[in-house]
């Protein structure tokens, strides 16, 4: 029987180093670690070249420990080796020319930077379970913060879906004439719901929730500059379609959001409703910042004719400086905040789903 070289996979962690031999039905495995810090592979089995014997080895680039682990499947010879320190390696082998049989195992492979994420994530997974354990057994409170958690969620959803449901239902009968009358039929509500969101500000603070206290406070300051100058002090404002789609796009991310919120509360996850929330915002985050900077622009002729929030200056300089320049200088700042927190959401989503690839296999 011929012997030959199967083909070989690897791809690493700091701290382990993994391979993927292509040899199926593999019968008489012989693995083992020399101490010149070689891998030996032997085995029979059907790989490239049909079935024969084949067998390999790999000089590593630094030591390893001497336990191996390994997996035969009906497709694949799967090892586990532990790094003897925890680091990243420039290659695999000690010599620089790589192995004609050696490629990477794309499948599994990360860069050192994504690899650190992992470690990271995996870090904080591990730091929240000790500390959620701790709040279980220590936190006589933790019932409590959770029904008050739950609660807000349940009655900003409520809110929310009450705009959305009002505004659909009379788009449908009305059709564009209810572009006009947005704000007179959803604000009381919009108010009420933009309201409670600060407490979204104050929450992080008092240790509540583990969400960032800036992204909360960039998303509900700037909503309410908008809700409450820019729409709510103008009455010439309130009559313009751009109301609708900034109230309705509003309302469309949080029917999504919050509900997410609320079941995680309570230890229940909904799969569509976890994809829902995690991917809606990239089409609709932009574009209620989009529409949030149309309404500004719209209002800046209204406050240079009003004078209104204009700032008194003294007689030498002129009479007043236009509240119009403040919102000219808001508008720069709105751009910056869309790419902060969409920055902030595409990590989260990234790391979520990533977490979830990772439990899958």
């Amino acid at each position: 029987m011929q012997i030959l070289t199967p083909h070989v996979y690897w791809a690493q962690r700091h701290g382990e180093i993994y391979l993927r031999v292509e040899l199926s039905d593999a019968k008489n495995l012989n693995i083992s670690l020399e101490e010149n810090n070689t891998l030996q592979f032997r085995a029979q089995g059907h790989g490239a070249k049909g079935d024969n014997e084949y067998k390999f080895s790999l000089e590593f680039l630094e030591p390893v420990r001497p336990e191996i682990n390994h997996k035969s499947t009906q497709r694949q010879v799967d090892i586990k080796i532990r790094k003897q320190e925890e680091r990243w390696w420039d290659r695999l082998t000690l010599q620089e020319k790589k192995p004609l049989f050696l490629a990477p195992d794309f499948d599994r492979w990360l860069d050192e930077s994504d690899a650190e994420m992992e470690l990271q994530a995996k870090e904080e997974q591990r730091i929240n379970r000790i500390s959620v354990e701790s709040r279980v057994r220590k936190d006589p409170y933790v019932g409590l913060k959770k029904g008050y958690l739950f609660m807000y969620n349940l009655v900003q959803f409520l809110g929310f879906s009450w705009i959305f449901v009002n505004m659909t239902v009379r788009l449908f009968i009305l059709g564009q004439d209810s572009f006009y009358d947005t704000f007179h039929t959803t604000a009381d509500m919009m108010y009420f719901c933009q309201m409670m969101a600060v407490l979204e500000v104050i929450n992080p603070l008092l240790g509540l929730v583990k969400t960032g206290f800036f992204p909360a406070m960039i998303q509900v300051a700037g909503r309410n500059v908008i809700l409450f100058v820019i729409f709510g002090s103008l009455e010439e404002m309130q009559n313009k379609p751009v109301v609708f789609f900034v109230f309705y796009l509003w309302s469309t991310i949080e029917i999504f959001r919050y509900p997410f919120y609320m079941l995680a509360y309570i230890g229940t996850e909904w799969k569509m409703l976890t994809w829902l929330r995690y991917s809606l915002w990239m089409p609709l985050y932009p574009l209620g910042v989009v529409a949030e900077a149309v309404a500004v622009i719209q209002s800046l002729p209204i406050f240079d004719e009003t004078r209104l929030f204009s700032i008194p200056l003294p007689a030498a300089l002129g009479s007043s400086l236009s509240f119009s320049y403040t919102l000219q200088v808001y508008l720069v700042l709105m751009f910056l905040g869309l790419f902060i927190n969409f920055r902030h959401l595409y990590k989260q989503r990234r790391r979520r789903y990533r977490l979830r690839k990772r439990k899958v296999q």
